[in-house]
């Protein structure tokens, strides 16, 4: 640093500055281009190792992802190493998958690195993972998914909201027979959309106590077709899907598939997140939009400021989803429709005693 000084003719403390991105802006432009061109000339790098050891920080920043083969995280890691990387920090990613000693074990090495804080998309509605970092004094925030007590800080999407647009769509096109596949419910967007799909049923007046539902074990196309496949099966009068992700509606496309039955002519299916690529499928999915990117970025600040004040009390960040309307959707046939109306209508004349 004393040579770069040198040859920039200025201070060890202003090319220290200038090399510093969080106190470049304390330095003329000038100043900074001059020391800039000096430590290119000269292969000059700053040594991170070293200056963790100098200030206690890494500016690491460890980010855990449940699954990195589908596309609704790269968003979410994409404005989050952004939003560090103006702050100077670099992330390390690790899939984690569904594996709780994997977690431990990944979390552990990544403390063991002296990561500055934790990302954590990987969370349960009662997670051990969370009550680890909070034992450790490990800075960490929730990004995704959500704890059912709010114990870190955290962004979501407003899970309810989302499931209640879903349903508004579809009764708004004359629906009144909608099935649900419902997320794994340990994970709070499984469980909270879940229940946003039976409080909208209510809201409208649908029968929600006995609402044609199937639960998905992981959020993949394998496990909603599947779940389809069972719904289909119990409750063949159902005009309508809501899923609870999109890779779960597309696993009810390859249901209907099979059984020769169209979308929609046939079955409405609505999914949600708004994965890239849904618009591209055969018929292009309506679907509930989420913020991923602004999640990813919004996590980093909260993490920021988990860092910085350790003290700070956790709060929850919602972001509003919004509805996507493409091809999955319309209104249900004439025939489909008298024929869910007649049999609710007979389910309901069913005499008490027809159950003993």
């Amino acid at each position: 640093m004393k040579q770069v000084a040198e040859l920039a003719g200025l201070h060890v403390s202003t090319v220290s500055r200038a090399l510093n991105p969080d106190t470049r802006s304390m330095v003329v432009p000038e100043s900074v281009a001059r020391v800039m061109k000096a430590a290119d000339a000269l292969g000059y790098r700053l040594d991170p190792v070293a200056a963790s050891l100098r200030t206690g920080r890494s500016k690491l920043i460890g980010i855990l992802v449940p699954d990195i083969a589908t596309n609704v995280f790269t968003p979410i890691l994409t404005g989050a190493a952004e939003r560090l990387s103006e702050h100077g920090y670099s992330t390390i990613v690790a899939y984690v998958g569904s594996d709780s000693n994997k977690q431990f074990d990944l979390a552990q090495g990544l403390i063991a690195r002296r990561v500055d804080g934790l990302i954590l998309a990987t969370a349960s509605r009662d997670d051990p993972l969370v009550s680890f970092c909070i034992e450790r004094g490990v800075p960490s925030v929730l990004v995704n998914r959500a704890e059912k007590e709010t114990r870190l800080s955290g962004v979501v999407s407003d899970d309810l909201l989302g499931a209640q647009l879903a349903v508004d769509h579809l009764v708004e096109l004359g629906h009144r027979t909608i099935g649900h596949l419902a997320g794994p419910p340990e994970h709070s967007t499984g469980f909270l959309r879940h229940r946003g799909f039976i409080q909208a049923l209510s809201a409208h007046g649908l029968d929600a106590t006995s609402a044609p539902c199937e639960f998905a074990g992981t959020y993949t196309r394998e496990q909603g077709a599947e779940a389809a496949r069972r719904l289909l099966s119990a409750r063949p009068d159902i005009t309508a899907i809501v899923a609870a992700n999109d890779l779960l509606a597309l696993g009810a496309y390859d249901a209907l598939r099979e059984i020769g039955l169209n979308c929609p002519r046939d079955i409405s299916v609505v999914g949600h997140n708004d994965m890239p690529l849904v618009d591209m499928v055969e018929p292009p999915l309506t679907t509930i939009r989420i913020s991923h990117k602004e999640m990813g970025r919004q996590a980093a600040d909260l993490l920021q400021q988990a860092i910085e004040t350790r003290d700070s009390p956790a709060r929850n960040v919602v972001l509003p989803p919004k509805l996507i309307v493409r091809g999955s959707t319309a209104a249900p046939r004439k025939s489909a429709a008298k024929k869910s109306t007649g049999a609710a209508a007979s389910k309901s004349a069913k005499p008490t005693w027809s159950n003993a």
